[in-house]
């Protein structure tokens, strides 16, 4: 079929967007489809509903509204009873642009992205989601360069498009006439990936077929790469808050644990040790327990960085020596971090202990401080036992005495070995738990 103004099948209608269109909002655009018109807009309040307070997480809801001129015809304000179809519009709007955002790095803040149609000539809530996520990414860098927040939590780039079978034939980013004929009827909303959000269809007048679904969702993933590229062009500068990684400091001065805990966190941070992040000098360790260790390093450098930060505490604890040398296993011959000096003490002491009574533990803590919210500990224990002699040249620490259950010590082990095993490694497995 020939279309209206001469497109084809698979072409958007003219796309125009227009950003920082209302400049009392922390983040707007005006987005043009064809002849649809919406203003989107982002405002931002501290605080978030009651069911989030306390959680340390945000909020994104949306409204969605058509000004009464916007059809030709007036269309009566919304008064008590809200219009059924604006409130569905508004929850789909809002679901879906929460799936752009990283929730637990935003903060107990809500963001509202208000959608007023203008004129209304099909695809209205498919450009609001398109333009609304032009608005939110502005009101985040608005929030990045006023202080308010330390990194982006919008960790992907979303855009919507209608699409609809019309007179037998599979039609992109329908207008009103055409909408109003289909025959099926479908609002695709994807992320940057091609991966699906939300996806509504309707057979209206008839069943679509396997082979119109295919060609309509072709021609949807086409029309939404399209899409993202006007977007980016009307962020400019603020297409930078789109993906960022978390940025997660390492608390701790030791290479060695630096290097294990960046190997086993893989690529889903940023990482940064401490001096990376700007952290200069050490951390008092007063607490009685590696718990209590944990958590003042973290907590020490999240209040420094303002960034989610992770720490370690560590140690060997040897039941013949009702635990020791525990929190004090760095500093057990007497000065930080000389392992030989605290070998040769721990052998001196277990020299006249029996191999069935030479059990120990490898103990780790792994502490989580978010800015917010509550600090979290993930403690791993790997059990073995203590020999009598050093045996391998791999590892740091108390690796070498150290007898996996394996017959190998910590120090004869690959990394990859070790990292399957360890304490540091089953403390981490929690973690990743918590984080999936």
């Amino acid at each position: 079929m020939q279309r209206l103004d001469q497109r084809a099948q698979d072409a958007l209608r003219p796309i125009t967007i227009t950003p920082n269109f209302v400049s009392s909002a922390s983040g707007s655009c005006l987005i043009e489809a064809g002849g649809t018109r919406v203003i989107c807009t982002a405002s931002v309040e501290e605080g978030v509903p009651p069911f989030l307070r306390g959680k340390g997480e945000g909020w994104l809801t949306a409204e969605y509204a058509m000004l009464p001129a916007s059809t030709g015809r007036r269309k009566q304000r919304d008064g008590l009873k809200k219009d059924g179809r604006g409130v569905e519009i508004s929850r789909l709007i809002g679901r879906v642009l929460r799936q752009a955002v990283d929730r637990s790095r935003l903060g107990e803040r809500t963001i509202t992205i208000d959608c007023d149609v203008l004129e209304a000539d099909g695809g209205t809530r498919t450009a609001a989601i398109t333009g609304g996520y032009v608005a939110l990414c502005l009101a985040v860098q608005k929030l990045l360069s006023d202080g308010r927040l330390k990194e982006s939590p919008v960790i992907r780039q979303i855009a919507a498009v209608s699409c609809g079978v019309v007179e037998g034939e599979a039609l992109l980013d329908l207008c009103y006439q055409e909408d109003s004929q289909a025959q099926a009827d479908m609002n695709v909303v994807l992320d940057e990936s091609g991966a699906y959000i939300e996806l509504q269809g309707t057979g209206e007048g008839r069943p679509f077929t396997a082979q119109e679904l295919a060609t309509l969702l072709n021609y949807a993933g086409k029309g939404i790469s399209e899409l993202m590229a006007y977007q980016r062009a009307a962020l400019g500068d603020a297409y930078q808050v789109i993906g960022q990684k978390q940025k997660l400091v390492l608390a701790s001065n030791n290479a060695h644990k630096i290097k294990e805990l960046r190997h086993m966190l893989g690529d889903r941070f940023d990482i940064l040790s401490m001096a990376e992040a700007g952290y200069e000098g050490d951390i008092d360790e007063n607490g009685s327990t590696f718990e209590a260790n944990a958590i003042i390093k973290a907590e020490a450098v999240r209040d420094f960085t303002g960034l989610l930060s992770l720490a370690d505490d560590s140690g060997l604890m040897v039941d013949a020596l009702e635990g020791a040398p525990g929190v004090n296993s760095a500093r057990y011959a007497g000065r930080h971090g000389d392992d030989a000096a605290n070998n040769e003490k721990l052998l001196y002491l277990m020299e006249e202990i029996e191999e069935g009574e030479r059990s120990a533990q490898f103990v780790s803590v792994l502490a989580l401080a978010s800015p917010f919210t509550k600090t979290l500990t993930f403690r791993g224990e790997c059990p073995g036992k203590i020999l009598y002699e050093t045996r391998g040249q791999g590892g740091f620490g108390y690796d070498p005495l150290f007898e996996y259950e394996t017959g190998k010590t910590f120090a004869e082990m690959t990394q990859e070995e070790k990292d399957a095993v360890s304490h540091r490694a089953r403390a981490m497995a929690k973690l990743r738990d918590y984080l999936k």
